[in-house]
């Protein structure tokens, strides 16, 4: 077996991990929601989609659910008239603030204009 293999071997005991990660951020607006928790704490409901665009309600809340399930945000309901429901990053959400800095340089690098 030659170093090449050996090289071949240890990126191939990668892959499951990417796959985890992939399936983790995949979708249209995971990757945003993330960068506006980050740039904004903990945010309510109307505000995270007010930040994010043109993105519908029910694609929000389940989107919201899955990364809460997944453990990337953390939703905190306030025992308050009218209720107020705060959403920010887990600590295990934050860690993915790196790889999204590492992001936006890559497009400021590469972007056309």
């Amino acid at each position: 077996m030659n170093s090449n293999d050996s090289d071949t071997n240890k990126e191939e005991s990668k892959e499951p991990f990417f796959g985890y990660t992939l399936s983790i951020i995949s979708g249209k607006w995971k990757l945003l929601i993330i960068y506006h928790l980050s740039q904004n704490g903990a945010v309510r409901y109307n505000e995270l989609q007010r930040l994010l665009g043109k993105i519908t309600y029910k694609t929000l809340s389940t989107t919201l659910k899955e990364m809460q399930n997944d453990g990337l945000i953390h939703r905190e309901e306030y025992p308050q008239i009218p209720p107020k429901v705060e959403y920010s990053l887990t600590e295990k959400g934050q860690t993915l603030w790196p790889l999204i800095q590492e992001m936006c340089q890559w497009g400021e690098q590469y972007k056309e204009d």
